[in-house]
C-alpha cells in the first residue's frame, strides 16, 4: 500500500505557491496541509522534517524540505 503524499504550506510563502502550480500543472496529486494558524499541523511537519520551513514534502516517507521548483523536480525524477 502507498503511503499518502503530503504538501506542507504557508500561507503567503511563494516557494509554496510555486510548488503547487508546478504539482498542478503536471497532474501530480498531493494532500496540501496549510500549517500558518494550525499548531498541530505545524509540530506534524516539524516532527517530519525536524525544522519549520516550507514548503516541505512527504513523499511516501521520503521528506523534502525547504524547498523550490528546481529542488523538486529532480526529488520526482524516478518517483512518478
Amino acid at each position: 500500500m502507498e503511503n499518502e503524499r503530503v504538501l506542507y504550506v504557508k500561507s503567503g510563502c511563494p516557494w509554496c505557491v510555486d510548488v503547487q502550480g508546478y504539482l498542478r500543472d503536471h497532474d501530480i496529486a498531493v494532500r496540501t496541509v496549510v500549517v500558518s494558524g494550525d499548531r498541530a499541523a505545524m509540530e506534524e511537519m516539524v516532527a517530519l522534517s525536524g525544522q519549520s520551513k516550507a514548503p516541505t514534502l512527504d513523499w511516501d516517507g521520503e521528506v523534502l524540505a525547504d524547498f523550490g521548483v528546481d529542488e523538486l523536480v529532480p526529488f520526482l525524477e524516478g518517483r512518478l
